[in-house]
């Protein structure tokens, strides 16, 4: 719609977890340097962070940079019962065999575990949303997930990524066993507001602008309006554009963004 007024050859700010969107800010490429020593030791981590703070986008970006001798397992909805995770777990591994006892489930993902580990080939398991797993049971079978180990290594890295009530779910006591799996542990802030002006002339670099396109008070609004969350700065800055084109201004500045930020709710001038 806006892309040819403005120079574009994509949107620069949609909201799907494309990694070549993905801006390491100073969170964001640490998170991503853990994440990747996780899988390198086949290790657990839990990522947690704000909804909107790039937590998916991230794991897009691993997934992109591990190369072939590694199985990766994702999965985006996690409301599944522990017998649910387990056949879900399976199939993925093309484990068609109708296991129905959780016992023989178990033993057959750790035979191709293994042969997987033989053939050279690591595992790794995904689970986003983790805060809506919907049990303790479930927990549980993810927990025995990482006794799939020999003498000398684990055989599967698994990553944990969730919201802040993750971190919270955690904590609880009957969560300990769990807990004390987990290897490494990050939380994914907003980006700074240093950050904001390289975070938007990097979308619209991999768009195909290079030419300046927000003004510098802009930027200012929409950090201030936003809070440094990328969700909240994409919806805002496609809020502008989309204004901007209808205006037919080729310059975003202060004022499209702040009727950006008052129509999206995010001003004070809702109360939600």
């Amino acid at each position: 719609m806006y892309e040819e007024f403005f120079g574009l050859t994509a949107r620069p700010f949609s909201k799907t977890p494309d990694p070549r969107f993905l801006f390491l800010s100073r969170n964001h490429e640490e998170a991503l340097a853990r994440l990747q020593y996780a899988v390198e030791e086949r290790e657990m981590i839990m990522l947690t962070g704000e909804v909107g703070c790039g937590k998916t986008t991230l794991t897009r970006a691993l997934m992109d940079l591990l190369g072939e001798k590694y199985r990766i397992i994702t999965i985006i909805n996690p409301r599944l019962t522990a017998a649910q995770f387990l056949r879900t777990i399976a199939k993925r591994m093309d484990i068609d065999i109708p296991y129905n006892n959780k016992a023989d489930l178990l033993d057959a993902i750790y035979e191709r575990v293994y042969q997987d580990h033989e053939a050279g080939i690591s595992l790794v398991i995904i689970i986003d949303e983790a805060q809506l797993i919907p049990s303790k049971d479930t927990f549980e079978e993810i927990r025995l997930l990482t006794n799939f180990q020999l003498d000398y290594t684990n055989l599967i890295s698994l990553i944990l990524v969730g919201q802040t009530d993750l971190r919270k779910k955690m904590n609880h006591k009957s969560y300990l066993p769990l807990k004390q799996r987990i290897g490494l542990f990050y939380h994914l802030g907003p980006i700074a507001e240093n950050e904001i002006k390289a975070y938007v002339e990097h979308r619209l670099s991999v768009s195909g602008r290079e030419n300046i396109l927000f003004t510098g008070e802009a930027l200012k609004c929409l950090y201030r309006y936003s809070g440094g969350i990328p969700r909240l700065i994409n919806s805002i800055a496609t809020s502008a554009l989309l204004d901007g084109f209808a205006r037919e201004v080729s310059i975003i500045d202060e004022f499209l963004i702040e009727d950006a930020s008052r129509e999206l709710g995010l001003n004070g001038y809702r109360e939600n």
